[in-house]
């Protein structure tokens, strides 16, 4: 045997030797609550990021939605100028282009509204000669529940508007935009089609259609 070596020697404050004393136990505690206390403020810090993530994507809907309103503002703004345009482009033509159809109308009322039996009721162009008038519905695009809704309205001018109740009552769609098929949809419903272009209107109904009277 090598007389110079030496036996290891045991440090008494080696815990991973000896036996486990009350200062050891304590002292894996403390270690142990000190992790437990920096994943604490880890998990605030994240509880924390994701709230003011949150408030950051309530403030974006609440931007989102603002800026949809205004959009919708716009939107209602744009439609609003194009219908009183196309009413207008409608209603300088309108007495020419019936009485070429053998209605003889002889003046014109806009924006006729009212209010009866809790309904409000509005008709964009109404055409007034001694028996007769023929009411105008006017959209920039026309759709076929326009239409469906347009006779609806017109099945109550009588009701509505009683200095019309012994007239015949024609009804009329004004459009810039549509599709054949609801252009068929409004001469079956016995309408007159009347399409607005750059400069003036033109009734666009084969020449022998005559109007239902409602």
């Amino acid at each position: 045997m090598n007389s110079s070596s030496k036996p290891a020697t045991v440090t008494p404050d080696d815990d991973s030797q000896g036996p486990l004393t009350f200062e050891k136990i304590w002292r894996m505690f403390q270690e142990t609550d000190k992790k437990f206390q920096e994943t604490d403020k880890k998990f605030q810090e994240t509880d924390r990021k994701l709230k003011e993530t949150v408030e950051q994507v309530k403030e974006t809907g609440e931007q989102v939605k603002e800026t949809s309103r205004g959009l919708t503002r716009l939107e209602r703004q744009f439609t609003s100028m194009w219908g009183k345009l196309v009413e207008s482009l409608v209603e300088g033509d309108l007495i020419r282009l019936l009485n070429e159809r053998g209605i003889e109308v002889e003046r014109t009322q806009q924006r006729v509204s009212g209010r009866k039996k809790d309904i409000n009721f509005e008709f964009d162009i109404i055409a007034v000669n001694g028996d007769e008038i023929v009411v105008v519905e006017v959209k920039t695009t026309l759709k076929s529940e326009d239409i469906k809704h347009f006779i609806s309205k017109l099945e109550h001018v009588r009701e509505w508007l009683p200095e019309f109740h012994e007239k015949k009552v024609y009804g009329a769609v004004a459009f810039i935009h549509t599709e054949e098929n609801i252009i068929s949809h409004a001469q079956n419903s016995g309408l007159l089609a009347i399409r607005a272009t750059g400069k003036s209107a033109s009734i666009i109904n084969d020449n022998d259609f005559r109007p239902k009277t409602f």
